[in-house]
């Protein structure tokens, strides 16, 4: 099974350029494939959206979850989830 679904190889499509420049990907096959090489990651929740950020060693300490899902590499997805993308 792929590890990003339509979901989120749609939603990184759509707002990539929230990280990037410019686009990196036109297509989900695209897409899937630069997700991979930057070993992006889908949450659950927002929770694991801030353990991850810790456990990148990420100083993240004194902001609020609003915060921490307003930077540039977190893309909400219409299910609740998050996609992190390292730029």
């Amino acid at each position: 099974m792929d590890q990003f679904d339509n979901e989120v190889l749609d939603t990184f499509l759509e707002n990539q350029l929230q990280l990037f420049p410019e686009e990196v990907a036109e297509t989900r096959e695209e897409a899937e494939e630069f997700l991979e090489d930057c070993m992006a990651v889908v949450c659950e929740n927002e929770r694991e959206v801030k353990e991850y950020f810790e456990e990148e060693g990420l100083d993240i300490s004194g902001m609020s979850m609003d915060d921490i899902l307003e930077q540039s590499e977190v893309f909400s997805l219409p299910s609740g989830r998050f996609l992190i993308v390292e730029g």
